[in-house]
Formats: structure tokens, C-alpha cells, sequence
């Protein structure tokens, strides 16, 4: 997917440490949702003589609900681990249920003329780099915020239309990451990357690039085909994957597509009930409180990342509430539960668009 949508950042860790340390720490909080799901891009940052710019990994995410818990200014998560094999019989129970609750549940309905707009908050890590890491060089990291509004026509087909706001540098650990922070979205300014546009592509297809489900997959073609059998579901999104990949990454490509917005009842009450027979998920928060919203977290730990991914469900509705990014390690700038990515997204049915 292109580089315009909701991003999900690497880190490095901070302070003097050897470049295979900086490797694992880029690794560990990096966030994305959909492991395989489309082409790559670098964000540009500022660089003066003494400063070399992180590299982020972005990919491409459109949310389908709220996603953020933010306590005195820092977004944090209680810390669970999955506890042994197979998804624990609480998780698979709340992912059932949701499931039967979604085929009550209406699609939104948009008739001619008019689009599902779609509403995002979203938060990520961003820093800088301060020197070259292999010569003791450190790196200094935020939290950054951006919002965007899409427009889907009632026909995919049409033109989409896509409202991206500048992105914000908003949660600060460090008063030098304040003052870095503040340097970078200055900077920002000229770069439509930073400081925000309005984009329109027939069919959703901005800059040429296809919109996908999850792992390549163009998302009118996974919206037809995908079976609706829940073990089916599950071998196919696992084939997409990347050979030999963690079982967090299985329910990453999930949550990226549940998160489209744009996915029937019946293939997501099939997503949820796959969900269930994956290995190692469990629940994480029972009251996860994200965004103003309350819904049950089902999650799962990435052995290499030293990450846990949750999708928040509403237990009434088997709607998505959202997802986050949660690191179970301390960092030199991120605790130990800190959640280094979410999204919180509210869609409504609209009669125009920019």
C-alpha cells in the first residue's frame, strides 16, 4: 500500500549501544499491523550536519474503530503474556460470541451519492537519530499524531476521496525529545508527507497503488473469494504470510482487515472465529477502556519483536473497537507497556465530500 496512510514506525534504542543492540530495538517496536501488506517507504526528517535521520517503516492501514488508551498523557497497557498453546478457552468464547453478534449487525448502508466516511486518529512512534549509532551515536524518540478522513463512494469504483491532516509530535518522555520533536514538524512544513493533503483516486487507488486487505491481497478480490470457513480463512491468511512467520502476525493480517471499514458481516464474523484458533491468543483486558470506548482485548505476544498485538472488540455488538501496539520490555525511552501505536477511527454515512 502507498506511503500516505496510517503509519506505523521503527525505533531505535537510545544511548551508546552497538549496532546489532540498535537492530534488535528497531525490531521490537516495530508496529505494523499487516506484515506482508504492500511496498515500503522512509519518512523524511530533518538532518542537520549532526543529525542522520531514522528510517521508518510505514504501511498502509484504514481503521474501522476506536483504538487509544491514554492515562495522564501516556499511553499505556497492562502487560500479559499468553500463558500456553492453543488460543485459551476465554479468548475463544469472546471471539465466537463477537462473531454471532456481528451477523445481527447491520452494515452501514450508503445509497447513491453518498459515502462511508471514514474518521482516523492514529499514534505511532517517530524520533531522530543523533549521530551515526556504530560510533556511539544515540537516537531520541516521541509519540506522533495524525488524523485523516476518507470518503468511500457507494460505488468502489468512483472516486475516493482522502483528507490527511498534518501529523503532530504530541507525547514527550524527555524534554530533548520535546525540543527534537519540535525541530522535525517544523521542518514538515514543505513535505506533504508532514504537513498534510487532499488526495482523490477513482476506486481508492491513490498514487496507482491498489488498495489491499491484508498480504498483498487487492481488497475487492479478498472481500469476494476469501472462504468464509474459519479454518479455510485461517490457512489462507497464513499462506500469505511470509514462511515460518510468529502467530502475531497472523492476527496482525486479522486486525488490517477488519480495520478496512469496508469488510461484509459474515467475512468478519469468519475473521473473528480464525482469530480463535490461533495459538497463543488470549485475553489481555477485559475493561480495555480505549478511546472513551470500553470493549473486551484479545492478544497476542510476537516472540521477536518483544511486542503484543491486540485487537479490542465490543462484546455486545461484535464490532472492532480497534487495535494497538503494545511493547512488553522497557526501552531507554518507551516503558514497559507503553502502547507505541493505536488507532481510533469513527465512520459515519455522509451526503458530500471535499
Amino acid at each position: 500500500m502507498n506511503d500516505l496512510q496510517l503509519l506505523r514506525e521503527m525505533r531505535s534504542d537510545v544511548g551508546s549501544v552497538p549496532p546489532a543492540t540498535l537492530a534488535r530495538g528497531r525490531n521490537r517496536l516495530m508496529s505494523k499491523i499487516s506484515s506482508d501488506s504492500g511496498p515500503e517507504a522512509t519518512a523524511t526528517t530533518y538532518a542537520p550536519a549532526n543529525v542522520r535521520p531514522i528510517r521508518f517503516r510505514r504501511r498502509v492501514l484504514i481503521a474501522s474503530a476506536a483504538a487509544a488508551l491514554l492515562v495522564g498523557g501516556i499511553v499505556v497497557a497492562d502487560v500479559v503474556r499468553p500463558s500456553g498453546p492453543g488460543a485459551t478457552a476465554e479468548a475463544a468464547e469472546v471471539l465466537n460470541n463477537a462473531a454471532a453478534a456481528t451477523i445481527q449487525t447491520s452494515d452501514p448502508e450508503v445509497g447513491p451519492g453518498q459515502y462511508l466516511k471514514i474518521e482516523t486518529t492514529a499514534v505511532y512512534a517517530a524520533g531522530v537519530a543523533l549521530g551515526d549509532p556504530g560510533a556511539g551515536g544515540r537516537s531520541v524518540e516521541w509519540l506522533d499524531k495524525s488524523s485523516d478522513q476518507l470518503y468511500v463512494p457507494a460505488d468502489h469504483a468512483s472516486e475516493w476521496i482522502w483528507n490527511r491532516e498534518a501529523r503532530i509530535p504530541r507525547t514527550f518522555f524527555s524534554e530533548e525529545a520535546k525540543a527534537e520533536a519540535t525541530k522535525y514538524q517544523q521542518s514538515q512544513s514543505e513535505n506533504p508527507h508532514g504537513a498534510g493533503e487532499l488526495l482523490r483516486a477513482p476506486g481508492g487507488n491513490f498514487y496507482g497503488v491498489p488498495r489491499l486487505l491484508f498480504a498483498g491481497l487487492p481488497l475487492e478480490e479478498g472481500v469476494k473469494n476469501l472462504p468464509r470457513d474459519p479454518q479455510a480463512l485461517l490457512d489462507t491468511i497464513r499462506q500469505r504470510g511470509k514462511q515460518g512467520r510468529p502467530e502475531a502476525e497472523t492476527l496482525e493480517s486479522i486486525a488490517a482487515a477488519l480495520q478496512t471499514g469496508v469488510v461484509p458481516a459474515d467475512l468478519r464474523a469468519a475473521l473473528y472465529k480464525a482469530a480463535a484458533l490461533i495459538p497463543g491468543v488470549t485475553v489481555v483486558d477485559k475493561e480495555a477502556n480505549l478511546d472513551g470506548k470500553v470493549g473486551t482485548a484479545i492478544g497476542i505476544e510476537h516472540p521477536d519483536r518483544e511486542t503484543r498485538t491486540d485487537i479490542i472488540i465490543d462484546p455486545d455488538t461484535g464490532l472492532l473497537i480497534g487495535e494497538r501496539v503494545v511493547t512488553l520490555t522497557a526501552g531507554e525511552t518507551f516503558p514497559a507497556g507503553t502502547a507505541t501505536a493505536w488507532t481510533s477511527v469513527e465512520t459515519s454515512v455522509v451526503n458530500s465530500a471535499p
